[in-house]
């Protein structure tokens, strides 16, 4: 379209706007706006729900899950993520149904409370500032707004993180107490991080004695394609280097078995993992145990999650296939926008022409199509290019999305057509 005359321009508007209205004359309303199991992924582990305990309610050790106690989770649910997580039973806590909340609570506790070898609370320090590889993950950088913690943008590459500018921004600011990653089929982009940058992350230099690594694993046996990316193990390679302090890692089973019923965990070295449960210990008595004994029953063993994880995958590919067959089909060849093709995870990254993500997100909402805000994948929300739209292909039908990527790609177009034309 960059080699398009005004004349050709102007045609071409004309016939996206008449669409447009098309479109909107359809009175759909679809919303893609945040990464959600769909219906028919949910009803997969329905059974947890029915006969999962059928009256029983105590552990393989004799604990009576229905009462107080047992902080970090029962062992029969800790043993199912040992090997999915590569760590052991002193370096694991399996908490609610939320490993955000896990999260949150770690940055409260290190800004009131410290972490372990650290000399004061982040907060007696200064200032607070964390890295943040973008486009990234909104709820991450939403913590850091809400509890005014400064976050600098760190570009991302095709390999992870821009290490580079990793390494030298915490080797020479106190002040950068945290990064935030997404390590495994990263949300926006899909990016898996690379051997290169799992072992730089682990023999950081920071200057900051209490600076640590949020390592969340969201999308770790979250595999759309029988080829699965390799993720190097993050708390093996820091014990290597001598610093298994350095990283906090969080996962969970909210896009496993209920993003509302699910289990939370949180894990790291065995020092961190002992001052986590005595601050927790302040928190609560203990989370859903019987929950916890659901999950494990139902699951048994890592195998059986990823037995679990082939029947969503089934569910999924049909879905990013219909997205990138028409993200290929109708805007491949112009030159105004480009796209990852993920073998993982729950999202599909656009990338337009600069100053036009806002105006596609309006186009969209406009004809019925609600997606996550522009600029929310970068901190506070400001998208520095102006060109990010995160789409989330997971909870409409087949036949939603394709209604909604045709309209996505009308909306591509027409936003880069208005902008060629202004320029």
């Amino acid at each position: 379209m960059y080699n398009y005359s005004k004349e050709k321009l102007n045609e071409l508007k004309s016939e996206l706007e008449k669409k447009h209205e098309e479109y909107k004359a359809r009175g759909l309303a679809l919303d893609m706006s945040r990464g959600k199991p769909g219906p028919d992924q949910l009803d997969l582990t329905n059974e947890m729900l029915i006969h999962c305990l059928d009256g029983d309610h105590l552990s393989e050790d004799g604990f009576d899950c229905r009462n107080y106690g047992i902080l970090d989770g029962i062992p029969e649910a800790k043993r199912l993520f040992l090997k999915m997580l590569g760590v052991e039973m002193s370096e694991i806590i399996i908490g609610g149904n939320s490993s955000l909340k896990l999260m949150y609570d770690a940055v409260v506790r290190a800004m009131i409370q410290g972490v372990y070898g650290g000399k004061r609370p982040w907060l007696t320090g200064g200032a607070i500032k964390f890295l943040c590889p973008s486009p990234g993950y909104d709820r991450h950088f939403a913590i850091c707004e809400k509890l005014g913690i400064e976050m600098i943008i760190v570009d991302m590459k095709a390999d992870g993180p821009d290490m580079d500018a990793v390494e030298k921004l915490v080797s020479e600011d106190e002040a950068i107490k945290g990064i935030w990653c997404v390590p495994l089929y990263s949300n926006p982009d899909g990016i898996t991080y690379s051997n290169d940058v799992v072992k730089r992350f682990a023999n950081l230099n920071p200057k900051a004695d209490d600076f640590r690594i949020f390592w969340d694993n969201a999308y770790l046996v979250h595999y759309i394609y029988e080829e699965v990316d390799s993720l190097l193990n993050i708390l093996d390679e820091c014990k290597k280097a001598g610093k298994e302090d350095m990283v906090y890692i969080f996962s969970s089973t909210s896009k496993i078995s209920f993003p509302g019923g699910g289990l939370g965990i949180m894990a790291g070295s065995a020092n961190n993992m002992k001052l986590t449960r005595e601050q927790m210990a302040i928190e609560t008595i203990g989370h859903d145990k019987l929950n916890q004994l659901r999950h494990a029953k139902f699951f048994k063993d890592y195998d059986g999650i990823m037995e679990h994880m082939a029947k969503h995958r089934d569910i999924l590919r049909p879905k990013f296939k219909m997205v990138l067959d028409t993200l290929d089909s109708e805007l491949s060849g112009l030159g105004i926008g480009s796209w990852n093709k993920p073998s993982g995870g729950y999202f599909v990254s656009y990338n337009g022409i600069p100053n036009t993500a806002k105006r596609m997100v309006a186009l969209l909402k406009d004809a019925g199509v609600v997606m996550t805000p522009a600029g929310a994948t970068f901190p506070y929300g400001k998208d520095p290019l102006d060109r990010n739209v995160r789409i989330a292909p997971t909870f409409p039908s087949v036949e939603e999305l394709k209604s909604a990527m045709e309209i996505f790609c009308n909306s591509a177009k027409l936003a880069a057509a208005e902008s060629l034309l202004a320029q």
